[in-house]
């Protein structure tokens, strides 16, 4: 047998390159455990406050279809367009109406030449079980001694929009007026009444589905006393996944869902 003697010099060399391989092989299975533990792809949404319950319904579907999260904020569609304006990394804008999608459009903001329509909304008045009004119709609107009703601000939500076009065209508005508390959006006008602080508040049909607000008593609002609530969304060039919000806005658009949307509150654009 041949016993071979390595140098000092040779051992430390060896020693230094099989530590260095160890190393090798230990950082390539952190990277490969980072890659398998990175978090999923997600879609960040602006939607306007009615969107609120429908989203939450369609989100677990859609996330589980696709495997992209959702990451959403609600809020008026005013403030969302500003937001967007002033630099937000939003991919879609679902808003309440036309108009301020079509703002971001005119901006050079999206990657339509126009917004897509996705749902029709419906209005309608809202009050607490225990209200004096029994039932609620649209009568109590006229009213002299009516308590606070809340609405959105016209000018930056479009059911608030819609709710004062509605008063005007019945002739309600100059008995309502006095009494009107305005919110910064849908959601926060039907807060106003859950909690007391108005006696009946205009809301969206998205809302009064739930099961926090069929705690009371709703009634829509004749179609007819107001402009149709034209639903439109629009893809954000600032967006890091274009791809992701194309496919949500697909997955809105999908007969599956359109079908479902008389059960969420809304109606579908025809």
């Amino acid at each position: 047998m041949t016993w071979i003697t390595l140098g000092y010099r040779t051992t430390r060399a060896l020693r230094l390159f099989t530590a260095l391989f160890a190393f090798i092989l230990l950082d390539s299975g952190a990277h490969l455990h980072a890659q398998h533990a990175a978090p999923p792809r997600q879609v960040i949404v602006a939607a306007a406050a009615d969107m609120e319950p429908v989203l939450t319904a369609y989100t677990p579907l859609f996330e589980q279809k696709y495997g992209v999260k959702l990451k959403i904020s609600y809020a008026s569609s005013a403030a969302l367009l500003q937001q967007i304006q002033n630099g937000s990394p939003a991919d879609i804008f679902f808003s309440a109406d036309f108009y301020f999608p079509e703002q971001a459009v005119a901006a050079g903001l999206t990657l339509e030449k126009s917004p897509e329509p996705y749902a029709k909304g419906m209005l309608g008045l809202w009050t607490r079980r225990d209200s004096r009004f029994k039932p609620l119709t649209i009568d109590v609107l006229s009213h002299k001694d009516i308590g606070a009703v809340a609405l959105a601000n016209p000018d930056r939500a479009p059911y608030g929009r819609a709710a004062v076009a509605a008063l005007k065209k019945m002739n309600l508005y100059a008995n309502v007026s006095p009494h009107i508390v305005q919110a910064d959006s849908v959601a926060q006008a039907g807060q106003f009444a859950l909690s007391g602080n108005a006696e009946v508040a205009f809301i969206s049909r998205t809302m009064a589905v739930t099961a926090q607000y069929k705690t009371g008593q709703f009634v829509l609002v004749p179609q007819s006393q107001y402009p149709p609530i034209i639903q439109t969304a629009v893809i954000l060039k600032r967006g890091a996944n274009h791809e992701g919000a194309h496919q949500l806005l697909n997955f809105i658009l999908s007969d599956k869902v359109q079908s479902d949307l008389e059960t969420k509150g809304l109606s579908r654009v025809q």
